[in-house]
């Protein structure tokens, strides 16, 4: 993981406005928000193992993303690059399971903290000054 220095961190922003300016950014609201915090994520290449993250915290309010009517405020955080990488082909421990194979379709990382190329880096930089000067 690399942090990336922003003039967006710590900025406080509602959350929907926030994520109508990075949804025309390419950035989505990621998987792993909850309701005091989450993250926008923007692949930077095309196999999505390198991702741009801006993680945020709730100041106020709640956050849902099945619904447009979000009354939180958010406080955006310092973003960061992460890779990882996948073992290709099939998991040597997944096991055959009719109700389990739901569950278990996908692997875990085999190193969920990669070392991170400079042209990576450049383009999440490139990426986030795009977006600075609109919050």
């Amino acid at each position: 993981m690399k942090f990336i220095a922003s003039s967006i961190e710590s900025k406080e922003q509602n959350f929907n406005e926030a994520r109508a300016v990075l949804d025309q950014h390419q950035f989505t609201l990621g998987g792993n928000w909850e309701y005091r915090s989450g993250s926008f994520d923007r692949a930077l290449d095309e196999s999505h193992k390198v991702w741009l993250r801006i993680p945020f915290d709730i100041v106020n309010g709640y956050i849902d993303s099945e619904t447009t009517e979000n009354d939180a405020t958010i406080r955006l955080g310092k973003p960061y690059v992460l890779k990882h990488l996948y073992q290709e082909g099939n998991d040597p421990e997944a096991s055959i399971r009719a109700f389990g194979a739901m569950f278990d379709q996908f692997q875990s990382p085999s190193n969920p903290d990669a070392p991170i190329e400079d042209r990576w880096i450049t383009r999440a930089k490139q990426a986030i000054t795009e977006v600075e000067g609109l919050f």
